[in-house]
């Protein structure tokens, strides 16, 4: 049983002041930036078409066609021949999302990043902040609502994105952070949406299933298999009803369809914290990637997976440390999770890890559900004696280190990570 504390911040807020900020197509925007020639025409990002990548981000005249992110870059290729694909430059991209967070902490007191796309902002206390006239956009004499005061505060958030960043962005406000996120998707694009306080249900109410965070092709396919095609009709479901589709998501699926989620912003995800402090040895070294589409395709597992192995090896050279134990981290569309650890010869070289961590994945993956997340730690660290002139693949990883030194960690990588034509495809923390 938690704290009284704990259980408060556990419930939605009295007021809609919980604002999910998203960019708009993020990773195209930015690359219209840098070749405004690229305006209106199709773009997707992650690399070439038919090579072992996946789609990164897509413009929306290619979703139009089919295209969505997470989908294979083989079948792009297929619905959209035509497009213009671009290889994904993470380094780039994160510059420019640092900079929208620097405005974001601008406008509230707390900011929780949850991607590198999409934010939190808590705007509770903010009304005086923004109540007077001119804070708020309005008249000076203008008797504003406190909901208003903060849609306009919301509203000078996203204009300041666009004027002083040039990124659109879209944003939803409510009483908790999952109908905060139904509705910033509402609202795209470049649109604001506030839901009252109290309303939260018929907001929901008529939108497809697989609106609603966490609910991917798999449940979908079971819930309309049960006879549940909108929200609203999940909402009427009991829990006990919800278990046989969500199992222990159920109770927690149903709290936020009844507007009931929590109000609470939650812990900054590790990948936008990585702290890799030299000879650092406590604790562990991880990242993971959660897929915004589930993925079946072995291609697409296998990029990322190798792409996971990167990251983590590349941040234990930085530490210059090694790990003995390396653990995969594996979860089905069904919510079920599962970890392997295999302890093996002290390295920091993803030449050697990879194929146990490949391995590890054959093995541990016994069922046909598609997968929604994978992620790769390494633990039981050490300063390990490290013999460079003998070891061809510590030589390898200098070399590749001083390369990502100059250029930025994206620029060089293994080629089941880039795919046979050099599509990128890297995992988020």
């Amino acid at each position: 049983m938690g704290t009284a504390s704990e259980l408060a911040r556990a419930q939605p807020l009295a007021a809609p002041r919980i604002c999910c900020l998203d960019l708009d197509t993020f990773f195209v925007s930015v690359e219209r930036l840098l070749d405004p020639t690229l305006e209106g025409k199709p773009v997707i990002v992650g690399g070439k078409p038919g090579s072992r990548g996946v789609v990164t981000a897509c413009s929306y005249e290619v979703r139009r066609l089919g295209v969505k992110s997470g989908m294979s870059l083989t079948e792009a290729g297929k619905r959209a021949p035509h497009a213009i694909y671009l290889p994904t430059r993470h380094e780039v991209y994160g510059t420019y999302a640092e900079r929208v967070r620097a405005i974001a902490r601008r406008f509230a007191p707390r900011v929780l990043v949850a991607s590198i796309d999409e934010m939190y902002l808590d705007f509770s206390g903010c009304e005086r902040l923004y109540g007077s006239g001119a804070a708020a956009g309005g008249s000076g004499g203008e008797d504003r609502t406190g909901d208003a005061v903060i849609e306009g505060a919301v509203l000078q958030l996203t204009t300041a994105i666009f004027d002083e960043v040039g990124l659109p962005s879209s944003a939803g406000v409510a009483t908790s952070k999952v109908v905060a996120k139904v509705a910033s998707a509402l609202a795209k694009p470049r649109g604001v949406m506030l839901v009252p306080a109290g309303v939260e249900r018929a907001v929901l109410a008529p939108l497809p299933v697989r609106a609603f965070p966490g609910i991917g092709p798999a449940a979908e396919a079971r819930l309309h298999a049960a006879g549940y095609r909108t929200l609203g009709a999940v909402a009427e479901a009991s829990v006990a009803d919800l278990q046989g589709i969500f199992g222990a998501w159920a109770p927690s699926i149903w709290r936020g369809l009844q507007g009931l989620g929590s109000g609470d912003l939650g812990r900054e995800r590790p990948a936008f914290a990585e702290h890799d402090p030299e000879g650092e040895t406590v604790g562990s070294i991880s990242n993971e990637r959660t897929f915004r589409e589930d993925v079946t395709d072995p291609a697409t597992v296998e990029a990322v997976l190798c792409g996971l192995c990167e990251r983590v090896c590349w941040r234990a050279r930085k530490r210059h440390v090694k790990a003995r134990t390396v653990t995969l981290k594996l979860r089905y569309a069904d919510f079920h999770t599962l970890t392997r650890s295999h302890t093996t010869a002290a390295t920091s070289s993803e030449l050697e890890l990879y194929p146990i961590v490949k391995e590890m994945l054959v093995a541990a993956r016994t069922r046909p559900l598609p997968i929604r997340l994978l992620g790769v730690q390494l633990s039981n660290l050490g300063m390990f004696e490290q013999l460079p002139l003998f070891d061809r693949n510590e030589r390898v990883g200098a070399a590749v280190d001083s390369i990502r030194a100059r250029f930025g960690f994206a620029t060089v990588s293994l080629a089941t990570a880039r795919g046979p034509r050099g599509g990128a495809t890297r995992g988020r923390g």
